[in-house]
């Protein structure tokens, strides 16, 4: 039988190119979006493309119950996907800001992923696949409310990996480093939403670094790769016999895994300070 998935965040970049990708090999793919306006540019391509956003629960539910209703009651994969961010120093953020990026980027995936495990205890088999980041694995600059996403995804989704132990269900998770995606400039909008920047005593830090690089990109970063690159990495995580628990993508998270093995804090500060 054809194997299903259901995607979050497939209007661009790393979700879209794993729909594509994935339809191409056979799976049935369900490439949700935030925004209708998404989803039908989704359908015009032939895509079943149900809205889900994170932020809204019941779209949430409405989505999931589609997808359902269309397979029989079966879903062998999900790939938690869409996330935005947040820059911006730890002090300039306010609270509501940090809530607001928990929701979309954690709490919507806790939420999804909850409602899905039922249904693949049920069929005896499943993936739930997380697509973190290499900031789950160390930390940087300006990068407080993402990093504090991302670290909290690594620890719900190794408890979930042992706590589901034996159902048939794997809990794998991807952690990119830099990719070529619309992902900086999507997060302007949250930065000029949240980040009183001209008032900052991080003025001037920002105005020469932050500020500059978000709305002035200067092309590609260091070790930047192509969103096919975590695709690759998905199509074995849902393929292989046996998945493996993390896969690295990029080498910036392959240098940020060692650094964290071999560095002390002290030393990973001084190494972070500097990029």
């Amino acid at each position: 039988m054809q194997k299903t998935i259901l995607i979050t965040g497939c209007s661009s970049g790393i979700g879209l190119d794993a729909a594509r990708t994935l339809r191409g090999r056979g799976w049935r793919v369900f490439a949700s979006c935030r925004k209708q306006a998404d989803c039908d540019a989704l359908i015009a391509e032939g895509f079943e493309s149900p809205r889900l956003d994170y932020c809204d629960t019941a779209s949430i539910a409405e989505a999931l119950d589609s997808v359902l209703t269309v397979t029989s009651g079966q879903l062998d994969a999900l790939f938690n996907n869409g996330a935005h961010a947040l820059n911006g120093a730890v002090e300039d953020l306010p609270t509501d800001g940090l809530r607001d990026i928990f929701e979309s980027n954690f709490f919507g995936w806790h939420d999804l992923t909850r409602r899905v495990i039922p249904v693949m205890r049920r069929q005896g088999h499943g993936r739930i696949v997380q697509c973190s980041s290499a900031l789950g694995l160390t930390y940087m600059r300006w990068r407080g409310a993402y990093t504090a996403t991302k670290h909290a995804l690594e620890g719900l989704s190794d408890v979930m990996r042992i706590e589901l132990r034996g159902s048939g269900i794997d809990v794998i998770l991807i952690e990119p480093g830099p990719i070529t995606t619309a992902f900086r400039e999507k997060g302007i909008p949250y930065f000029e939403t949240y980040i009183d920047w001209q008032n900052s005593p991080h003025h001037d830090a920002y105005e020469s670094g932050l500020v500059k690089r978000m709305y002035n990109p200067s092309g590609p970063d260091r070790f930047e790769l192509p969103a096919s690159a975590v695709t690759a990495k998905l199509v074995h995580a849902l393929e292989a016999t046996r998945p493996r628990p993390r896969y690295y993508v990029t080498t910036a998270t392959y240098i940020a895994a060692y650094l964290r093995r071999v560095l002390s804090t002290s030393m990973s500060d001084r190494v972070i300070s500097r990029l």
